[in-house]
């Protein structure tokens, strides 16, 4: 069981009793509007069901997806997960968190500790993410976190009846300074 700690957050594996909270974030529409593979409405059972596909994934060492917590409160309020392609030595990251705490600096304490993870726990060279362009906030969580703007792939995801410019962001392992970037 892999947990990560920065100075406010826990980020652990998911666990059965976060499903309810998961779907009470999941009735926001931003929260979807914002992402590539969550729906809207969420379905009943579906934060169950990912949370299965999850653990199957950190099993296989092709993925890890963890609850970002608060720790003064132990409260769950988002997911941050890394996806390893390991036939060219380089991950994806992924997140959302609950509506109620954007803009308050977690995402990006969350990525520069999966980031580190990503770094000295796989041996990755490579760490990118995507955000939807609309979504500037998201592209300032992965600057935040010591990556850097590489482009867009325009028009690329098609999501409720529109496509969507897609950002990427990047940090290669020579230019990660540490666990204090």
């Amino acid at each position: 069981m892999i947990r990560l700690e920065t100075e406010r957050l826990l980020l652990r594996p998911m666990v059965y009793t976060d499903a309810p909270k998961i779907y009470e974030y999941m009735q926001d529409r931003d929260i979807a509007y914002n992402t590539s593979l969550i729906p809207y409405p969420y379905p009943v059972g579906a934060a169950e069901a990912w949370m299965e596909q999850t653990w199957e994934q950190a099993a296989s060492r092709e993925s890890y997806t963890f609850a970002v917590v608060l720790k003064a409160e132990d409260r769950m309020i988002g997911s941050m997960g890394i996806g390893q392609n390991a036939a060219h030595n380089r991950a994806e990251i992924g997140y959302w968190m609950g509506k109620r705490y954007w803009g308050q600096g977690y995402a990006s304490e969350a990525c520069r500790r999966v980031i580190q993870f990503g770094f000295e726990d796989l041996g990755l060279n490579r760490i990118q993410a995507s955000y939807f362009t609309r979504n500037p906030a998201s592209r300032r969580v992965m600057e935040k976190a010591g990556m850097r703007y590489e482009g867009v792939l325009r028009q690329y995801v098609f999501k409720w009846g529109e496509y969507i410019d897609l950002g990427f962001c990047s940090i290669l392992r020579s230019e990660w300074s540490g666990p204090t970037a």
